[in-house]
């Protein structure tokens, strides 16, 4: 039987750090410029519509 030490199969802590850093930063003049740019619905949306009726029933 050949043993191998466990701390042979893990990795340097230094590549596991290179990669954290590696995000890309958010630019918050850039994002707001994009959430500007969005268009305003011309009605409000109801998550709700399809599972009732859209007018109210009229009694009679």
């Amino acid at each position: 039987m050949i043993v191998v030490p466990v701390h042979a199969q893990k990795r340097p802590q230094g590549e596991h750090q290179k990669k954290q850093d590696q995000k890309p930063q958010v630019d918050e003049k850039a994002y707001k410029a994009a959430l500007e740019r969005i268009p305003e619905p011309k009605e409000k949306y109801d998550p709700w519509g399809g599972a009732r009726p859209a007018e109210p029933a009229k009694k009679k």
